[in-house]
C-alpha cells in the first residue's frame, strides 16, 4: 500500500460533509492537509484538527485556484494529492431553474475542478508522480428528473476527468473518480443526522474512505472508477 506520511494533499470543500471527513481522515493517515473552502471559520476549525493549512477560496474564481497550489507549494515545499471534492447541488423542473443556478453549478462542480487540476498539473507532470481524486456522483452515469442542471454537470465534470487521466498517464500521474450516492450531508441545503438519512444515505466517512482507498493502492494498481452505493454502504 502506497504510504500517505507527509504526502500533501490539497481538499476543496473541506469545511464540511465528505470534504471535512477526507481531510481528517488523510491527516490521521499522516498526510499534511491543505484544506480549502469559502467559509474561513469552519475551515480554520478543520485545519486546527488537521494540523495542516486553511486557505478560503473559491474554487471558480481562476486566481484563487492558481493561489490554492502556489500557497500549498510555498508552504509544504511539495504536492502530491488533489481531492477535488467542492460541489453545490440545486433541484427543480427545468423550467423553474434560473440560468444563475445553473450557472452556479457549472461553476464550482466543472470549472471548480478544471482550474483546480489546471494549477496542480504542470507540477505533478514535472515531478512525475501526484493523484487527483475527483468526487463526482452517481448521476455522472444516470438521469433523474429535477436533475437536467446538477445532473448536466456531474456528467461535465466527469468527462472532464475522465479525459485529463488519459493526458497525465504517461507522466505518473493517477486521475481516479468517486461517484457516490445519497451523502448524509448539508448538501443542498439539507440538515444530516435525520433517522430516515442514517437508513438511506452514504456517510461523510464512507466516501473519505473511498478516497483513501484509491490513494493507498499500489503505484502500479489504477483504480479509475470507484462506485459507491448507498442502500448497503458497500463499495
Amino acid at each position: 500500500m502506497t504510504d500517505l506520511t507527509d504526502q500533501v494533499a490539497i481538499v476543496t470543500g473541506a469545511s464540511r460533509g465528505i470534504g471535512r471527513a477526507t481531510a481528517l481522515l488523510l491527516a490521521m493517515q499522516g498526510a499534511k492537509v491543505v484544506c480549502v473552502a469559502r467559509s474561513a471559520d469552519e475551515l480554520e476549525e478543520v485545519a486546527h484538527k488537521t494540523r495542516g493549512l486553511a486557505i478560503p477560496a473559491d474554487v471558480s474564481d481562476a486566481d484563487d485556484a492558481q493561489n490554492v497550489a502556489d500557497e500549498a507549494l510555498r508552504h509544504f515545499g511539495r504536492l502530491d494529492i488533489l481531492v477535488c471534492n467542492a460541489g453545490v447541488g440545486s433541484f427543480n423542473l427545468l423550467e423553474h431553474f434560473s440560468a444563475t443556478e445553473w450557472d452556479r453549478m457549472f461553476d464550482v462542480n466543472v470549472k471548480g475542478t478544471f482550474l483546480l487540476c489546471k494549477a496542480v498539473v504542470p507540477h505533478f507532470k514535472a515531478q512525475r508522480s501526484g493523484h487527483i481524486v475527483g468526487i463526482a456522483s452517481d448521476v455522472a452515469r444516470r438521469t433523474f428528473e429535477h436533475g437536467t442542471a446538477y445532473g448536466a454537470s456531474k456528467f461535465a465534470q466527469d468527462a472532464v476527468l475522465a479525459s485529463l487521466r488519459k493526458e497525465v498517464r504517461p507522466h505518473g500521474v493517477k486521475v481516479s473518480t468517486i461517484y457516490p450516492g445519497l451523502v448524509d450531508t448539508y448538501f443542498n441545503d439539507s440538515l444530516p443526522g435525520s433517522p430516515d438519512a442514517e437508513k438511506t444515505h452514504l456517510k461523510p466517512s464512507d466516501v473519505a474512505q473511498a478516497v483513501r482507498y484509491v490513494l493507498e493502492a499500489p503505484a502500479h494498481v489504477v483504480v479509475d472508477e470507484l462506485m459507491l452505493h448507498p442502500l448497503t454502504q458497500e463499495w
